[in-house]
């Protein structure tokens, strides 16, 4: 008589969909096994394995913001339907800014952020926090990533 609660789903039903394999699930022994809900619908894994199906290991939540600054591969932005869309690994992973300027912003911090890096790696005694170049971007990602 008072109608239908969302149920969330069980540790088993949950299933996460990767590039090459399709669907994979938690493996049981992780520690997030029994978690149910995700704030964000990304995780990074270390370890996959396939038994009865394809798991995966050593998994973290991760955010949008972090994904796009500190994942792997190129950042493009193009407009579809009138969103401003950022996509990664060839267009894999896509997310709709919200709006032309904020996804120009988010590309321009990770071209910076590459950059810095590079930089660091040519000169490992680099203090990235001294220098004010990079005391500048770490403060604006450390201030988007705790503020999203």
């Amino acid at each position: 008589s008072t109608g239908a609660i969302k149920m969330q789903p069980k540790a088993e039903e949950l299933k996460f969909v990767t590039k090459n394999d399709g669907y994979v699930h938690i493996h049981p022994s992780s520690v997030n096994y029994q978690t149910r809900h995700f704030e964000s619908p990304y995780l990074v894994y270390h370890e996959k394995i396939k038994t009865s199906r394809v798991f995966i290991r050593d998994c973290s939540m991760v955010s949008v913001y972090p994904l796009v600054l500190l994942g792997g591969g190129q950042v493009h932005m193009q407009l579809l339907k009138g969103d401003f869309v950022i996509s990664l690994d060839d267009g894999w992973i896509r997310f709709v800014a919200a709006s032309h300027q904020v996804a120009e912003l988010v590309k321009e911090l990770r071209c910076e952020l590459d950059q810095l890096l590079q930089d660091k790696i040519k000169n490992p005694s680099m203090d990235l926090c001294m220098c004010p170049r990079g005391s500048r971007i770490i403060g604006m990602i450390v201030k988007l990533v705790t503020t999203q």
